[in-house]
């Protein structure tokens, strides 16, 4: 199937709608769907649900808010207190389980009060190759995935978006801040700050693709290994280090094997 009938395909799915709220973070995925459905239904009929909380990076809220702008549709922020949950907050395995349930019950109630008939989410193809927990709350709650019914991989998304001129398209993927703890480490609104707080140093500094993940008095550092002798040139070097534990770290490392999403899944017994 090429991907001129993929989008076609997208493109009639969205035409079954009469109206519809899309889940959107100002990501490369739901950017491209927030847009296609505003070209499909007309502005009027979509509308942009956003999360608003401490695992959603200010500058990504911020993002998200001027691209609603740019594409001209209405947009919400949603007030989600994932740190409220006891199954978030002690971070095991299924952590993206009971998030995304409790984030999409948010938004189909709110969705539900405007006058949306569905929500959407921005889940791709890509995303089945992964340990997705999350996926099975979408399920649950019947939430429908346009990009990924139309098998729509991420690569694929970043070519429809540039085709369409959005400015998402070579955006780095972004995950929620809690994907930085390993499992079983407990999340707390400091330690989500601390993390973000090193991450904007890096983004502020040009960096393409990067994670802080903690580990304790630990930050463990995921950069492109092209980018390597960047950050260990002297100065920069010594300026990670003293933003790094003036966030609250004792230790900053590098991690050799560089920048991989989802890395924290590498210690999971999937089998299980």
């Amino acid at each position: 199937m090429t991907l001129t009938d993929k989008f076609d395909g997208l493109k009639q799915r969205l035409s079954r709608f009469t109206s519809v709220a899309v889940a959107f973070s100002g990501g490369v995925d739901s950017t491209l769907l927030l847009k296609v459905a505003c070209d499909i239904l007309g502005v009027e009929q979509v509308l942009a649900l956003t999360a608003k909380s401490a695992v959603h990076s200010n500058f990504e809220s911020s993002q998200s808010e001027d691209l609603a702008r740019e594409i001209g549709v209405k947009q919400l922020l949603i007030d989600c207190h994932e740190l409220r949950l006891p199954a978030f907050q002690e971070n095991g395995p299924q952590r993206c389980y009971h998030c995304k349930r409790l984030l999409f019950k948010g938004f189909l109630e709110r969705a539900e009060q405007e006058g949306f008939a569905t929500v959407l989410d921005g889940s791709n193809l890509d995303d089945l190759a992964d340990y997705r927990p999350g996926q099975k709350a979408l399920k649950d709650l019947q939430i429908c995935s346009p990009l990924l019914e139309a098998a729509l991989s991420k690569a694929e998304i970043r070519q429809l978006s540039k085709q369409l001129g959005l400015p998402t398209w070579d955006k780095q993927a972004f995950a929620c801040l809690a994907s930085r703890f390993p499992y079983g480490t407990r999340i707390t609104a400091k330690r989500l700050q601390q993390v973000e707080r090193c991450e904007n140093w890096l983004r502020e500094r040009g960096f393409s693709n990067y994670r802080v993940r903690y580990h304790g008095q630990l930050a463990r550092i995921e950069l492109v290994p092209e980018e390597f002798p960047r950050v260990l040139g002297q100065d920069l070097r010594r300026q990670l280090i003293a933003e790094c534990q003036a966030a609250g770290f004792t230790y900053v490392t590098l991690d050799l094997q560089g920048y991989r999403s989802g890395s924290m899944n590498e210690l999971l017994d999937l089998t299980e």
